[in-house]
């Protein structure tokens, strides 16, 4: 703070703690601060119309996930095995076509083609929507994780969480509204789940250590003071800032800093008991993962994926890893959708059974996908140009593909869904009219699309 603030000119630092633990001065601080308040940016906010999906899951690929091995199910590769494969540019490489050494078979009504891999979730084929046609600018992890999450992987933009809870706000004010479980540090970093230029608020709440199971909010209790005192302290430093903030008139920084600390103040209370799930019945326990060493990980971010959307968390990411099989295809890949395949389909059976599902709208996908010729004899490279992405509840249909590749998978050619027309969907889903979500900003209004996106209107229940 300036040195030539009122209180600080008055008060040295002992004098200061000392006015906090006496409760001197608490009345007039506190009075400041009430007369200073602005609304609450977190608070419900309208859409523009009805929406489908009251909020957000999204299941996190970092890596870019084999659609050919996974929900691309392409037969004429192991009929043209050993082919010469395709370049990034079209042409003929000298890597040749591979087969999925994994089976696919038919599931659900309508027989929506899923790989033995995820023998779990394809019990609840007819909640899925696949997205098998989508695509992407670039085959480079940083530009496509960034533009996956921001829509712009040139400049820094608000992320898709932000600019949902910017849009709707949160139905918890004691919760942020935006969550991310075991954040990815690379290709972007914090980047993928900032606020950019929206008030810091808008930000995700990062919580590491989830994948152990001994995740927890950062700094999230106080060991010296009670919660009276705290109330004190924070009243007087939030004193400050609403004085700073007098005097000049616009700061974001500092707006975001008030919101943040009384929000951080309310947490203390209601988010240890959200991410203790040893309370849990056992039966959920285990419906999970929980007690499997193979699952536990992902499967303990997917309960608290429930737990948070119950207390009403808007956006809420999950994060897995090392999808970036250049190599070891068959025992990676394997060990990747081992990892959440129970847990995800116990997250949609969970949802269903607390009637959750129908306004709850679950996504899955990495930034990209992988080439339908080998790499290093038992590998895939990185293809952007054709992948799959799918959906479930929220206002998208089950049991149903929505567009393709060609027939060994490098590039959609039919119901082609570009990462905007992705993110134009989302938000229609809740409720928002991606070219009416702005704010202005540096004299231009912005939105998440840019001039871009269409919704996939055609996947909509």
């Amino acid at each position: 703070m300036n040195s030539d603030h009122n209180i600080l000119d008055h008060l040295s630092r002992r004098e200061m703690l000392k006015s906090v633990s006496s409760g001197f001065g608490y009345l007039a601080l506190a009075g400041m601060c009430a007369e200073a308040a602005k609304a609450d940016p977190l608070a419900p906010k309208t859409p523009h119309f009805a929406p489908k999906a009251k909020r957000v899951i999204f299941f996190c690929m970092r890596g870019g996930p084999s659609h050919v091995d996974t929900f691309d199910y392409k037969p004429q590769l192991k009929v043209d095995a050993g082919k010469p494969g395709l370049g990034r540019r079209g042409t003929s490489s000298r890597a040749k076509l591979m087969p999925s050494p994994w089976q696919f078979a038919p599931h659900g009504q309508n027989g929506l083609q899923i790989s033995e891999l995820f023998p779990h979730l394809a019990k609840h084929a007819d909640k899925l929507c696949m997205l098998n046609g989508m695509h992407t600018d670039l085959p480079n992890h940083p530009q496509a994780f960034v533009k996956m999450h921001t829509g712009n992987s040139q400049f820094v933009r608000p992320s898709l969480g932000a600019w949902t809870l910017y849009g709707l706000g949160t139905e918890n004010k004691n919760l942020p509204g935006f969550i991310v479980l075991s954040p990815q540090t690379g290709f972007g970093g914090a980047q993928n789940y900032g606020s950019a230029f929206l008030p810091a608020i808008y930000q995700a709440t990062p919580i590491r250590g989830s994948r152990s199971g001994s995740g927890q909010v950062s700094n999230i209790r106080n060991p010296r003071l009670p919660s009276a005192n705290q109330r004190i302290q924070l009243d007087l430093v939030q004193s400050l800032n609403q004085g700073q903030l007098e005097k000049d008139k616009v700061n974001p920084d500092i707006e975001g800093v008030i919101e943040s600390f009384e929000l951080a103040f309310r947490m203390q209370n209601e988010v240890p008991q959200l991410m203790d799930v040893s309370k849990e019945p056992a039966r959920i326990q285990q419906a999970y993962g929980l007690e499997n060493r193979a699952t536990q990980t992902f499967g303990r971010q997917c309960l608290l994926a429930r737990r948070m959307a119950e207390s009403g968390v808007r956006f809420i990411e999950l994060n897995s890893g090392n999808w970036d099989q250049h190599r070891d295809l068959n025992n990676a890949l394997e060990r990747n959708c081992r990892g959440i395949d129970q847990p995800i389909a116990a997250l949609l059976a969970d949802l269903e059974e607390r009637d959750m599902l129908k306004d709850t709208l679950l996504m899955w996908g990495g930034e990209f996908g992988r080439t339908p010729h080998a790499q290093n004899g038992d590998g895939r490279d990185h293809n952007n140009r054709g992948y799959t992405m799918w959906m479930a509840g929220g206002g998208v249909k089950g049991g149903m593909s929505h567009g393709g590749t060609d027939q060994y998978g490098y590039a959609a050619v039919e119901g082609k869904v570009h990462i905007h027309d992705w993110h134009a969907t989302i938000l229609h889903l809740l409720g928002l009219n991606h070219k009416r979500l702005t704010f202005n900003y540096a004299g231009r209004d912005f939105r998440l699309t840019d001039v871009h996106g269409n919704v996939v209107k055609d996947i909509l229940a």
